[in-house]
């Protein structure tokens, strides 16, 4: 019997160690644009964006092949991506018009938005050395009901560990925004 407690007692510390060894990371730090705009008489509406199923883990993911993906050990994110990259964009936007008029989906009555953007995240993993970005976007501005529609991709060269991989997609993500940014723009 007591042999049995100290196993157990050593398989619980080891399970622990292992929790508690992990490195978290995040992507919804908003970057800082370059250029600004001055864009005050519209409200943006986000809608959360949607990411793809392999990003609903905690774990970081990587494409081993194009038909295989492993996650990484003691490599988790610190958040949920579809809501901490809708936040990320919301900073972002925020921050690009010089607009604190910028909401997340679904917006309140007094928050009805002139301009509505979604974004649908259809890869964004990293594969051999490279960080892949695939994603449409569509602009739409709400009484007129124009819009303006694109497909974006763009690859980020990175290492194979995981903060190298984390940084390269914040880098990636960063330019899927400037797009964003130039559609929304247009609406101005």
């Amino acid at each position: 019997m007591p042999r049995i407690k100290i196993l157990l007692t050593l398989v619980t510390l080891f399970g622990l160690s292992g929790c508690i060894s992990s490195n978290y990371y995040v992507l919804s730090t908003a970057s800082q644009p370059s250029v600004t705009y001055t864009y005050k008489k519209q409200v943006i509406g986000i809608e959360k964006i949607t990411v793809p199923k392999y990003l609903f883990k905690r774990e970081i993911a990587v494409a081993k092949s194009a038909s295989q993906i492993i996650f990484l050990d003691g490599a988790v994110w610190a958040e949920d991506l579809d809501a901490g990259l809708t936040h990320r964009l919301i900073g972002f936007l925020q921050k690009k018009f010089n607009q604190p008029s910028v909401f997340v989906y679904p917006w309140g009555v007094d928050k009805q938005p002139t301009i509505k953007v979604k974004v649908h995240v259809t890869r964004f993993i990293a594969q051999g050395d490279r960080v892949y970005l695939n994603a449409n976007w569509e602009v739409e501005n709400m009484k007129s009901h124009r819009r303006s529609a694109k497909l974006f991709s763009t690859t980020v060269p990175t290492k194979s560990d995981a903060s190298s991989i984390v940084d390269a997609m914040d880098r990636a993500f960063g330019e899927l925004e400037e797009d964003v940014a130039r559609g929304v723009k247009l609406f101005h």
